[in-house]
């Protein structure tokens, strides 16, 4: 008789070689074994009638802390994660201060020691100021790569220039992750949005050329190098396209929000609520992005949670932010799709488990398998649910989402074999702990071109 902490019995298990009605033994916060006949347990968790998925990682969060806890902090957010079915995340440098250098990554994954619900990872910033440092700082402990803002920043985290990009690209070798909005282009344009001041000009003014260009240029760039690259919040058929013929060393995230948004009728709708960068552009796009999930072009989804309080967005537009929320309905939203027959649920668990795994090269989670951590979330596919403003943790406590019916919803989230949500309570206290990553690969090689003599 072997002996686990926690027995999942009775449900459809996502694995490797797709649903299988197994049970699942977690020791030690790991996946002990997938059969589970002779084991006895302290505890078993039934899940008859739901499928358990490994647990989602949203790898793009902003959760404000420390310095912008009016919008968010770090326990908020990862509660409302874990509510929302997601058992780890990768949270962004544009905080205050700005996460540059060693010890703004302490001073957030020492936050997090004691607030976070979920395991969590923290970008550094790429920026003129560290550029030579990034090699040794994307390699510390908690550390989930660099991030590079080539638009829609400010201060030292903004890279728009050529010189300084290719500093950052040669200073490195994990994946680098670029917010991809040509800058110089959104300063000439911007021009669009003051003159009649509605946000149904938002795309125009942050147009497709605007993230093209940039797009193509961050491409070029890396080429020269050999880094890869993961393009995040991909928004038009123009870049999915362009992207399609560069995908050996670039990855690819796409959004819930452009997914289920369209232009106009979301800012008819829902307004500066509706505001974010990228923007939510027209349905030929959205129409595009379908087509890169169903033919493999879309590695990740994440969320890009983002809040601003209602204050804040309910400013005259353009001084109203962008941004919303999405860590916690990034998986009721994707399942409703599963729901209406647009994706899988196997490629769901790709999209939002196995693909981030693959990608960034995390240790140990991304799948059902003995030995994997035992991050799991449980769904269920044919429950009916309402998304409202009061379910929402965040500390802003809304969503853009507020009254959309959805089939399918998260029933339990479990982190490292711990129950932490069941049946929308929270059921443990925060223990989150830094992800880790797989030893990174020896360094690309540069390009090299003709006349080199190197």
């Amino acid at each position: 008789m072997r002996h686990a902490e926690l027995l999942v019995r009775g449900g459809t298990v996502l694995t490797p070689n797709g649903a299988q009605m197994i049970d699942i033994a977690c020791v030690d916060g790991r996946i002990a074994a997938l059969d589970t006949t002779g084991w006895s347990a302290d505890e078993t968790l039934d899940a008859q009638g739901l499928h358990v998925l490994p647990g989602v990682i949203d790898s793009q969060v902003h959760f404000r802390e420390p310095g912008l806890t009016h919008k968010e902090t770090i326990e908020a957010g990862t509660r409302g994660a874990v509510l929302g079915g997601v058992t780890a995340v990768f949270e962004m440098p544009n905080t205050h201060p700005l996460t540059l250098h060693e010890a703004d990554l302490n001073a957030k994954l020492a936050i997090a020691q004691t607030q976070a619900w979920c395991d969590h990872a923290f970008y550094i910033g790429g920026s003129a100021v560290n550029a030579e440092q990034l090699a040794s700082l994307e390699m510390l402990p908690g550390c989930a790569g660099v991030k590079v803002f080539m638009g829609s920043s400010f201060g030292d985290l903004l890279a728009d220039e050529d010189a300084v990009l290719r500093r950052i690209l040669r200073h490195g070798h994990r994946r680098l992750a670029v917010h991809a909005e040509d800058e110089a282009r959104l300063r000439e344009r911007r021009i669009i949005a003051e003159g009649q001041g509605k946000v149904r000009d938002h795309p125009v003014w942050r147009d497709v050329e605007s993230a093209l260009r940039a797009t193509r240029r961050i491409v070029a760039l890396a080429q020269e190098s050999g880094r890869r690259l993961h393009l995040l919040h991909i928004s038009s058929a123009e870049e999915i396209g362009f992207l399609a013929q560069h995908k050996a060393r670039v990855s690819v995230e796409v959004l819930p929000h452009h997914l289920t948004l369209s232009a106009p009728e979301c800012y008819e709708r829902l307004g500066t609520w509706a505001q974010m960068n990228p923007p939510i552009r027209r349905a030929r796009h959205q129409d595009a992005l379908w087509q890169a999930v169903r033919n493999g072009v879309v590695d990740v989804l994440g969320s890009d949670h983002a809040p601003h309080t209602r204050e804040e967005k309910a400013l005259p537009y353009p001084r109203s932010p962008s941004g919303m929320t999405g860590v916690q309905t990034l998986l009721p939203v994707m399942l409703d799709h599963v729901h209406r027959g647009r994706l899988s649920l196997q490629r769901l668990v790709d999209l939002t488990s196995a693909g981030p795994a693959r990608v960034f090269g995390i240790e140990g989670k991304g799948r059902i398998a003995v030995g994997f951590d035992a991050d799991l979330t449980l769904v269920d596919l044919a429950a009916r649910r309402e998304i409202t403003n009061r379910w929402i943790a965040s500390v802003v406590g809304w969503t853009p989402y507020d009254g959309l019916r959805v089939t399918g919803w998260p029933m339990a989230t479990l982190v490292r074999g711990r129950v932490v949500m069941r049946d929308g309570e929270l059921s443990a206290a925060p223990a989150g702990r830094p992800v880790r990553f797989l030893a990174h690969a020896m360094p690309m090689q540069p390009l090299r071109h003709p006349g080199d003599s190197r």
